[in-house]
């Protein structure tokens, strides 16, 4: 396997120099697909430059700066991942993380906007100094490939299920309902233009159409405009505002909450972008069939590195932790294999910061179908895991089964290497037990832990 960031090779005399530099025809790539794919992740991705602002302003942040600095911020972090770690995994800001910001820090626990960033620039700034001394990679390598693998079909099917929330068929029942989610039978525009826009994805990849992905986003997006679903805007260019850039508080937080509740604060942020990254790492580079026969990604160090400058880079911009996107797997479909793939999809998050109008032409509901069938493709993974084993078999059903239901990537991980470390121990093979797996497990039972944690610190 050719290390993520070795660039010295060239497969041809003829070969170009951005070819030769993100070895794309060593990785069986070209120019062409590698582009195409980096416009399939971020027609998927853009949904963030207004998802974010819309999410963060309900807790005071101004709208407009943080939509912005989110594109801004987005840009130079997709380019610098691909340029760094030759990988085609993109960045943005991160969904779960800004509503806990949002709801969690300000709303609730009465932190200031620029308080609740100071958080992110500690936590990222701790995860920055556990890439450095080798321990986030190590933790990664540590990870049993069962897991690695339920890491992957868990988040193809948290994929799954946003593509079918955001077509408008699963929601929440209305009022007290049996079950926590229900199908939704087409009674809305916007469902049927997702089901249309289903059925061309469908139809283009069975057929094994070039930029299946794409023309069948841009083809629902169409749609949508044409039966009036989707408007076009007054205007196709804005003066962007960056007034959220430096709007962070370090001290907040503890003159807030006291020193014990704001490290633990601290601590669940930190994990959440910890383990968030590790998932979506090792499903990606495993679906770009850039990962060794262990599951170890080569030159990872590289990654987490530059993931880790994201979430200190987000919460220093004021637009939340931005960090890897599970979206990436959109343009690793489209054939995707190198960095040049996050190179094209930072170079339109900086173009969008002044025509991000232009990116609201694309509903969610035509990007809805490309997330199904992303978490289709992802969930083949699930074949190499031993369920008559339950040692391996059982601890992966909870990764796998958590992160859709929660709706959390952390909470998935965290509830399999709990399980995983337990059934060891009573199995009598405590000694199979990798150190860091035991460390890590501790550090979840804290995590999951926090509210008698908060309880008993407050009483």
């Amino acid at each position: 396997m050719t290390d993520t960031v070795d660039r010295t090779k060239s497969d041809g005399p003829g070969e170009s120099p951005v070819a030769s530099f993100f070895n794309i025809h060593e990785r069986g790539s070209s120019v062409g697909t590698e582009v195409r794919a980096g416009v399939t992740t971020f027609l998927v991705m853009a949904y963030i430059i207004f998802v974010n602002p819309s999410i963060l302003s309900a807790a005071g942040f101004d709208a407009p700066a943080v939509a912005a600095g989110t594109a801004l911020v987005a840009g130079l972090l997709c380019i610098l991942m691909g340029v760094v770690a030759n990988v085609p995994i993109a960045m943005a800001a991160g969904l779960g993380i800004n509503g806990a910001v949002a709801f969690g820090l300000v709303l609730t626990n009465g932190l200031t906007p620029e308080g609740a960033m100071g958080v992110i620039v500690l936590e990222g700034l701790i995860v920055l100094a556990l890439v450095l001394v080798g321990l986030r990679e190590a933790i990664m390598n540590a990870v049993p490939m069962a897991l690695k693998r339920a890491i992957g079909v868990g988040i193809g099917l948290f994929i799954l299920f946003i593509g079918f929330v955001d077509a408008g068929l699963i929601r929440q029942p209305v009022g007290d309902g049996p079950v926590p989610v229900e199908f939704v039978f087409p009674n809305s525009m916007g469902a049927w233009v997702a089901l249309i826009g289903l059925l061309i994805t469908v139809i283009l990849y069975v057929r094994k159409v070039p930029g299946a992905l794409v023309i069948s986003i841009l083809l629902t997006a169409a749609i949508g405009l044409i039966i009036g679903f989707t408007e076009f805007p007054d205007a196709f260019t804005v003066t962007p505002s960056f007034a959220t850039l430096g709007a962070f508080d370090l001290g907040n937080v503890f003159t807030q909450l006291g020193f014990v509740a704001a490290a633990l604060t601290i601590f669940s942020f930190m994990l959440t972008d910890f383990f968030d990254t590790i998932g979506t790492a090792t499903a990606i580079a495993e679906q770009a069939e850039l990962t060794e026969e262990d599951g170890s990604i080569p030159g990872v160090g590289r990654l987490l590195f530059v993931d880790s400058l994201g979430a200190a880079a987000g919460g220093a911009a004021g637009v939340s932790s931005n960090t890897s996107y599970i979206e990436s797997a959109a343009g690793v479909a489209e054939g995707g294999r190198t960095g040049l793939t996050s190179v094209v999809v930072g170079f339109l998050f900086l173009v969008a910061i002044f025509l991000s109008p232009l990116a609201g032409l694309i509903p969610v509901q035509a990007t809805a179908p490309v997330l199904i069938l992303i978490g289709f493709l992802m969930a083949h993974l699930i074949k190499g895991i031993d369920f008559d084993e339950i040692e391996e078999g059982f601890p992966a059903l909870l990764t796998i089964v958590l992160m859709p239901l929660t709706f959390s990537i952390t909470v998935g991980i965290g509830a399999g290497f709990v399980m995983f470390v337990l059934i060891k121990v009573v199995k009598g093979k405590a000694r199979e037990i990798h150190p860091l797996m035991w460390v890590v497990a501790v550090a979840f039972l804290i995590y999951f832990g926090q509210a008698v944690l908060n309880q008993a610190i407050s009483a």
